[in-house]
């Protein structure tokens, strides 16, 4: 399953690839993502055992259609896949636009209950050199 895509309809917002052997999901929004959009892609998350993974989310090119109802169901099931998964819970880089930070910010509070390397950068690039970094790669569970 090396550098599989995963894109559930032409033009849909939110897309991912999931790479074994980098041990990296990376998630691009591109356009308005709405709940069960983001909801089917943790679906696979939690089913393909990759929580343990470092995961890159770009939202620069995405908005989202959620309104804080819904960002908070969002949150409380990101938290229980993190209890599920315990310590072996992966990295996180997120990348945002300046005027998605607050709405990021409420979402960080929620994850940032679990013991794991996570950051925010207004850069992909940036971003992706975090989780490659050495520090990073070794906080990555097995």
């Amino acid at each position: 399953m090396t550098a599989l895509l995963y894109r559930i309809a032409e033009g849909m917002p939110l897309h991912w690839t999931i790479d074994s052997r980098a041990k990296l999901l990376v998630a691009v929004a591109e356009g308005a993502v709405e709940l069960a959009e983001f909801h089917r892609m943790l679906d696979v998350v939690a089913s393909s055992s990759i929580l343990g993974y470092r995961k890159l989310f770009d939202g620069l090119l995405g908005e989202t259609l959620m309104g804080p109802t819904e960002l908070l169901s969002v949150g409380v099931r990101l938290r229980s896949l993190h209890i599920a998964a315990g310590s072996a819970i992966g990295p996180l880089a997120l990348v945002v636009r300046d005027e998605n930070y607050w709405q990021v910010a409420r979402l960080l509070g929620i994850l940032a209950v679990p013991k794991r390397p996570m950051r925010v950068f207004k850069q992909a690039d940036k971003a992706r050199a975090w989780l490659d970094s050495p520090a990073i790669l070794a906080s990555v569970p097995n």
